[in-house]
């Protein structure tokens, strides 16, 4: 095998390589859970959610959470419908979203844990009381 051939070889190896990078970035850019899908929307109600965590602080309705080793507890001050969102920072594909009605008297929601992957997860708790929206925000370990 001559020079020339082993340049061509060479070149040809790089090339591949290049084109498996490539692929490779644009597999994992699907999963990356700090791009917004709504940028600009979201950009423009931030009046709305700016007010929603105003008025957890005006009426001291910061929720309670308990994390025990099946279940995550949260806790807030009246019944209400909520919307809650756990997104992992690594991994887009963890996420848990989760809508409903608190439970019992003690205005409950129950997050199974047992199936998520321990770690950092940003929580994202929006709920309507009254005629009150409220949004708290806030990292968790589990």
């Amino acid at each position: 095998m001559n020079w020339g051939t082993k340049i061509v070889l060479g070149m040809l190896a790089f090339m591949l390589f290049i084109v498996c990078m490539v692929a490779y970035m644009f597999h994992v850019h699907g999963r990356d859970a700090l791009i917004e899908e709504n940028y600009y929307e979201k950009g423009i109600n931030y009046n709305a959610e700016y007010n929603a965590k105003q008025n957890v602080f005006k009426d001291d309705a910061k929720p309670t959470i308990t994390i025990t080793k099946n279940q995550m507890i949260i806790q807030i001050k009246e019944s209400a419908n909520y919307e809650l969102v756990l997104m992992r920072p690594s991994n887009s594909l963890d996420d848990v979203k989760l809508k409903g009605k608190t439970t019992g008297s003690s205005n409950l929601i129950l997050v199974d844990k047992t199936k998520m992957p321990k770690g950092m997860w940003f929580l994202n708790l929006q709920w309507r009381s009254g005629n009150k929206d409220y949004l708290y925000k806030n990292n968790i370990t589990l």
